[in-house]
């Protein structure tokens, strides 16, 4: 006993002698045990945990169909916005670049409040914040506030949603706005919206997802009130939005809504829609290029060095089906990330693109994982930037990584892509705005929401055999293309898509009789 006596600290030995002093028979209390609670000592209340959710997320739908759900979650502020199906994917009958004038005017004047600004003192008063999100398939509407104001918060998302008045000057100073924008897109040393933008227009080339989520520079002077309104009267439907709350008794955000939205008549009237695009998405696969000089990105006096960037994703599935699971787990396992990135292991520095591509491949600048899904299809891509002249060999890099992904996957990485998508899942979801995100864009798209304790067990089953079945699937599809930069090195499409149907992944080789 001593030797391990001696190791421990002051407060165990303490411990230990005092338990010696009190068991040891004729003094104190006689053989006193470890395991039993101490005489005189009140009964300790100890917090149980089920597991379960305590608060499951609550959902009804009004006459007019506007569908309504809330989760309660403790404290004395909530989140509650308005989710509406409509995006730039719906854009096929009008110029594109309406959500993103939509999200600019957002919060604007209304038929209640005559400035952005009143606005702001409104919910300045319930300590409130407001903002506007477009994606390629969903508008989002959402203030965070203090619950007793929410009344006064779902009133002024009606008038903001359904009572904009876009007056003139408005709509100038967002083509403003947007003009900036779009240089700024340009300009910036991170290419990766700008890849996003490429791969989605080479995968789905002219239809739904492949549309352009930014306005192109032709298109900002067509735009005007009459436009957004001929839009506004298709989509912005009470049948295709919810109103979502997080930490909020459902009864009372029903009550709001009945209020304010039930029998609220949109500026634009109440005919019915018209031209609404029902198209679903069709994986082209094609390839985007831009041929940019990049030597001068650097925004200071330490040059960023040129480099070529390249994007390759294949059709992967819609978050409806039962593969989006396996896919998710599959993008982690992939991971990838920066070469210049600090921390260790829990970085996620064990993910391949970090032991296969980076640690082996020093001149490789960056190596991503992306998974983008919607409700009819989806992307798994992955992008990697290198020097101009090493473009090649980055292709074929990346183009083996695709083909290792039939292989097998090892136990232990795919466990520990399992927990890593776990841990991001729940640590996501602590936050208030994630969780509305997440309840409004799940009842969105499915009418229900999916719990995360059944998420977190959906991915638990995953196993090896699952992604090799949803890879097999994956690199049968033609691959998309996406790189920007100088592209004197980039192999042809056509031997892209030879290396990605090979067995290893080697891109044909070629000879010039002069080098």
């Amino acid at each position: 006993h001593t030797s391990s006596i001696s190791s421990m600290d002051s407060w165990e030995r303490f411990g230990i002698a005092a338990y010696r002093k009190y068991s040891s028979s004729g003094s104190g209390y006689p053989n006193i045990s470890l395991s039993t609670p101490l005489p005189g000592i009140p009964k300790p209340v100890f917090a149980s945990v089920d597991g379960q959710e305590k608060y499951e997320t609550k959902i009804t739908t009004l006459e007019n169909g506007l569908k309504i759900a809330s989760q309660n979650k403790f404290g004395q502020f909530c989140t509650v916005g308005i989710l509406i199906n409509s995006g730039s994917r719906h854009e096929a009958k009008y110029p594109s670049g309406i959500a993103q004038f939509l999200e600019k005017l957002a919060f604007s004047s209304t038929a209640q409040y005559g400035s952005k600004d009143e606005i702001l003192l409104t919910l300045e008063k319930h300590g409130g914040i407001c903002d506007c999100q477009t994606s390629r398939d969903t508008t989002m509407y959402a203030v965070s506030a203090e619950v007793k104001g929410l009344d006064t918060v779902v009133s002024l998302l009606s008038d903001a949603v359904l009572q904009p008045r876009l007056l003139d000057e408005e709509i100038e100073m967002t083509k403003m706005a947007v003009r900036f924008e779009l240089e700024d897109l340009n300009m910036r040393p991170d290419p990766e919206p700008l890849l996003t933008e490429m791969i989605h227009a080479a995968a789905y080339r002219g239809n739904t997802v492949g549309l352009p989520r930014f306005c192109p520079a032709d298109n900002v002077d067509k735009l005007d009130k009459t436009v957004l309104h001929s839009y506004l009267r298709n989509y912005y439907r009470p049948e295709r939005m919810v109103l979502a709350g997080v930490g909020i008794e459902h009864e009372q955000l029903v009550d709001s809504a009945r209020k304010y939205l039930l029998d609220a008549k949109p500026v634009w009237g109440t005919s019915p829609a018209a031209n609404v695009d029902l198209s679903v998405a069709q994986y082209t696969g094609g390839i985007v290029k831009m041929e940019k000089d990049m030597s001068d990105v650097s925004l200071g006096p330490t040059p960023i060095p040129e480099l070529t960037h390249i994007m390759i994703g294949l059709e992967s599935c819609s978050f409806l089906e039962d593969d989006f699971i396996p896919f998710a787990v599959l993008n982690m396992m992939m991971g990838g990330g920066g070469s210049f990135s600090a921390g260790g292991p829990g970085k996620g520095m064990f993910t391949r693109l970090y032991l296969n591509v980076l640690n082996r491949h020093h001149w490789m600048y960056n190596a991503t994982s992306y998974h983008h899904s919607y409700e009819d299809s989806g992307l798994l891509c992955i992008h990697a930037s290198a020097d101009p002249r090493q473009v090649r060999e980055m292709v074929e890099i990346i183009t083996r990584e695709f083909i290792q992904m039939g292989g097998s996957a090892g136990e232990m990485e795919l466990e520990r892509a399992k927990t890593q998508l776990k841990s991001m899942l729940m640590m996501n979801l602590e936050s208030r705005p994630v969780i509305f995100e997440d309840v409004g864009r799940q009842v969105l798209s499915t009418g229900k929401r999916k719990l995360p304790h059944e998420l977190c067990h959906l991915i638990s089953s995953v196993t090896a055999s699952d992604i090799k079945k949803v890879t097999t699937k994956m690199l049968r599809s033609k691959p998309a293309v996406a790189a920007l930069g100088d592209l004197t090195e980039l192999p042809s499409y056509e031997h892209i898509q030879a290396a990605l149907s090979s067995k290893d992944g080697r891109l044909p080789r070629i000879y010039r009789l002069f080098r």
